[in-house]
């Protein structure tokens, strides 16, 4: 290793690495500028990165009201630039996940009861964790929401809004997402996981 090579892995250790209260793993980077709030309600696994001008908020307290947060990553998880990640419950990304930029992924909204006053002043409103399944891949400006969980190897396309629950090898799309196919290996025809290859309900599909 030259003087170089030496000191870009002293910079990628210094300033990339994620903050020490922060469980990490080895070469893995939150890149600056960056936002991270709740450093010790998040975990990341090894060789994944974060890349500039993200934001991941673990928030354990808000309006007067405690929350138990987690945000994992787990390991080879690569997230693209502008990146929102916001947890009062549980964001879990699996391992070998792709983001791309602008995602959002909240599991949770501002409480808007309009008895209760301003509504930065009001509770925050879960329906439940996040989970996206390993090797899952979410595209440009896409939006996933509280109580949604991914199977493995799905694709969520291009400023899609997704408000609801799909299995493994799901295709979604749209505003609010819908399937539009199960890309399930030729390999996987019938047998899936031990299973038969699952059904969605009707309204899970596209109209």
């Amino acid at each position: 290793m030259n003087l170089n090579q030496i000191k870009a892995a002293l910079i990628r250790e210094a300033f990339w690495r994620p903050p020490w209260s922060t469980r990490s793993g080895s070469r893995s980077f939150v890149y600056r500028p960056r936002r991270i709030d709740g450093a010790e309600f998040i975990r990341i696994g090894s060789r994944s990165t974060v890349d500039r001008h993200s934001w991941l908020s673990a928030v354990n307290s808000y309006a007067g009201v405690e929350y138990q947060p987690e945000i994992i990553l787990g390991d080879d998880v690569h997230i693209g630039r502008y990146a929102c990640l916001a947890a009062i419950a549980s964001i879990i990304i699996e391992d070998g996940c792709l983001f791309s930029e602008h995602v959002y992924v909240s599991d949770h909204s501002h409480g808007m009861d309009p008895q209760e006053g301003l509504i930065v002043a009001q509770p925050l409103l879960s329906k439940g964790p996040i989970h996206i399944g390993a090797n899952s891949f979410v595209g440009y400006r896409a939006c996933i929401l509280s109580g949604v969980s991914l199977g493995k190897h799905c694709v969520v396309g291009a400023n899609s809004v997704v408000t609801h629950s799909f299995p493994d090898f799901s295709v979604v799309a749209g505003c609010p997402a819908r399937l539009i196919k199960l890309n399930v290996p030729a390999s996987l025809t019938t047998p899936f996981r031990g299973h038969a290859v699952p059904q969605l309900a009707r309204s899970d599909r596209r109209p």
